[in-house]
């Protein structure tokens, strides 16, 4: 007879944010940014400060960018410009971007330990699912929801329920980096972990949290802690 083997996190919904939690994108979406304004003349951004806007999107890079050089570009431009971005990170996604340290193991430890897993990003699906098979994370997730498989993207809490496949607030937790995830989750009630680590441009206490933590590999006793006596 098979022994019932106990899980703690049985029942619980895990969303992740994907840009800044999972995966560390920027050094691959700031050397996009790069290419296309080099188009205009221009050399490279700042690393730094570009990687703190790659939560809000390509457009934004590029127009921090070209801010950044006093350049006005029309509406019309900066749609090119988006268009030569998506199509060359979409032709070189995995170039230069890993997981953060820690993640594999984790995603492995919550599975085992009952948890379903989800990702639930501002990045588009057609870019997010490459990206996700590329690094062989796929399999981890059970849905994988893109800003482009949704009516109502990060900071909507319906981005949430979509990626958790329901909409039991109390069995659902939202992990990300930026005020899109945090926004999401107040927004969603579900509870909100807040990694350190990642990209946000805004100073991080301002983003409330109801976990913060500065290592991936620190979600698992965090989690087991704060839902000790679940269900």
């Amino acid at each position: 007879m098979k022994k019932n083997i106990y899980k703690p996190l049985s029942g619980l919904s895990i969303c992740f944010d994907l840009d800044g939690t999972l995966v560390d994108t920027a050094p691959d979406l700031v050397r996009v940014t790069n290419e296309v304004i080099a188009s205009r003349g221009h050399g490279p951004v700042n690393y730094r400060k570009a990687r703190r806007a790659v939560g809000y999107g390509s457009r934004r890079m590029i127009t921090d960018a070209l801010a950044d050089v006093g350049d006005i570009a029309s509406d019309a431009e900066v749609d090119e410009m988006q268009k030569a971005f998506l199509a060359r990170y979409a032709a070189s996604i995995d170039q230069l971007s890993q997981p953060f340290l820690g993640v594999e193991e984790t995603l492995i430890t919550l599975r085992n330990l009952g948890a379903e897993l989800s990702v639930c990003t501002n990045k588009p699906g057609w870019l997010a699912r490459p990206l996700m098979k590329a690094l062989k994370l796929s399999h981890y997730f059970v849905r994988i929801v893109g800003s482009d498989d949704t009516r109502r993207n990060k900071p909507s809490r319906e981005h949430i329920f979509e990626a958790a496949g329901h909409r039991a607030r109390h069995r659902i937790v939202m992990v990300g980096d930026s005020w899109p995830d945090m926004r999401a989750a107040h927004n969603a009630n579900v509870h909100a972990v807040f990694m350190t680590f990642g990209y946000t441009p805004i100073p991080q206490l301002r983003l409330r949290a109801d976990t913060r933590l500065s290592r991936f590999r620190d979600i698992v006793p965090a989690l087991l802690d704060h839902y000790q006596e679940w269900p």
